[in-house]
């Protein structure tokens, strides 16, 4: 059948489709060692809170049905974005509306509209571009825009913090700003390498996008003030030429696909007109469930208190486990500052990391390799066949199994693969099971 352009575009094989199918398979299925995808765990007093919530909304007179038999707005249910807004005034004193955010359904969502909102082709013929100026980035925005050569992003600056540790930063002084720029975005924390933006660097970037009157797209999935799976302390930051993305999922409600943009009022207006187009209306399940615990506070409360140090403790573990493990290996770890992900870097390995995922894969342990987060790119960077995301959310049994069986495959990699050069080119990322091997 012969398909639109659109159409070939977004049927294609995908990272993003590849890492989701290896997810839903494992979570449904069993038997593989998920440490790929980005399931959040099943915390049993965060679960026992999501039931409490069913109970009471059963419990209640018409409230099962209203939520599930009528439509909401576009642009969401008007006393969730009152109670959101009213709580983050409280907290950080941004002087928001309700106006000034729009429920869509899920994060990935609310991305698809803003990248082409600032992307593609604009009036009298102008083409512009998503700027990523910390790369690797996001797999979910890969291959988000509907047009092509969209993205424009720079290879990150390396500091080494250890032996066997290492940190990325914005390097401003590769930073170009120029006329095909529409939007600068970061994710903060960032997904894949659990990297927290310094305050100092999300204020610089900030500075340049309203210099050059572009906005400032900023991924705050992970962050502050919920789900705070964030381990450094960080400024909350918003303002009128800032777009903020946030999300219920990682709160433990991934399934409830509720995605929240926090922006100037005509944005907000322009969300939610594609809302209306794309899904009719916002999904009202998350905001039910959450309106409460958003009106007292509580959900800040559970953020802090249960999912913060839930998540710091798996993260300390799983380090433990890795420096035991992988004794003896050339790697490093990126600094865990955030999310549920580890970004580890193999800086020896004789074959891609893609390679390393199959094998893997055939043993059982599902990983995400790196290749598929470095988009954008001008030059090549070998750097992005050097690396794979870890998802420590699951049982630390799990979790422990599956790094021993990774150290245990690059240890035999290592033995019985002699040392190869690294190819100098980037080939495009479409699909894992289409990407190529270095030869």
């Amino acid at each position: 059948m012969d398909f639109s352009r659109f159409g070939k575009k977004f049927s294609a094989g995908t990272g993003i489709l590849a890492l989701m199918d290896d997810l839903g398979k494992a979570m449904e299925q069993g038997g593989d060692i998920m440490l790929g995808g980005g399931n959040p765990a099943h915390i049993p007093q965060i679960n026992r809170i999501w039931r409490r919530r069913m109970e009471e909304i059963l419990a209640t007179e018409g409230e099962f049905e209203r939520m599930v038999a009528n439509y909401d707005t576009p642009q969401g249910r008007y006393s969730f974005l009152e109670a959101l807004a009213e709580l983050i005034n409280r907290e950080y004193g941004w002087g928001l509306s309700a106006k000034n955010i729009a429920v869509t359904n899920s994060s990935q969502s609310a991305f698809f509209f803003l990248l082409n909102m600032f992307s593609g082709t604009f009036d009298n013929d102008k083409k512009k571009k998503i700027l990523f100026p910390l790369t690797p980035e996001y797999i979910g925005y890969a291959d988000q825009a509907a047009e092509a050569d969209a993205f424009l992003s720079y290879p990150s600056k390396i500091e080494f913090t250890g032996e066997n540790s290492f940190k990325y930063h914005v390097d401003f002084s590769k930073l170009e700003i120029t006329e095909e720029v529409g939007a600068i975005c970061v994710s903060r924390p960032t997904n894949p390498t659990g990297n927290v933006l310094t305050d100092e660097e999300v204020q610089h970037l900030a500075g340049i996008a309203e210099e050059h009157s572009v906005p400032l797209l900023l991924d705050n999935a992970y962050g502050t003030p919920f789900p705070q799976i964030i381990f450094v302390d960080v400024k909350p930051v918003w303002n009128e030429n800032i777009v903020l993305g946030m999300s219920l999922s990682k709160l433990g409600l991934p399934s409830v696909r509720t995605g929240i943009v926090i922006a100037r009022e005509e944005i907000i207006e322009a969300v939610s007109s594609m809302n209306a187009i794309v899904s009719l209306a916002s999904g009202a399940l998350g905001q039910v469930l959450t309106l409460p615990l958003i009106k007292s506070g509580e959900i800040l409360k559970i953020s802090r208190e249960i999912i913060n140090p839930y998540y710091r403790r798996k993260s300390h573990q799983v380090l433990y486990r890795i420096r035991e493990s992988f004794e003896g290996l050339d790697y490093a770890v990126h600094e865990n500052e955030g999310t549920f992900f580890l970004w580890i870097w193999f800086k020896k390995l004789p074959i891609t990391t893609r390679e390393l995922y199959e094998r893997l894969k055939r043993r059982g342990v599902l990983v995400v390799p790196g290749c598929y987060f470095f988009f954008g790119l001008k030059q090549p960077w070998a750097h992005r066949d050097e690396c794979i995301r870890v998802n420590y959310s699951q049982d630390d049994n799990i979790v422990n199994r599956g790094i021993e069986i990774i150290a245990d495959e690059v240890r035999a990699v290592l033995k019985k693969t002699p040392r190869q050069e690294k190819t100098s080119g980037i080939p495009p990322a479409t699909g894992w099971e289409k990407a190529p091997s270095r030869t």
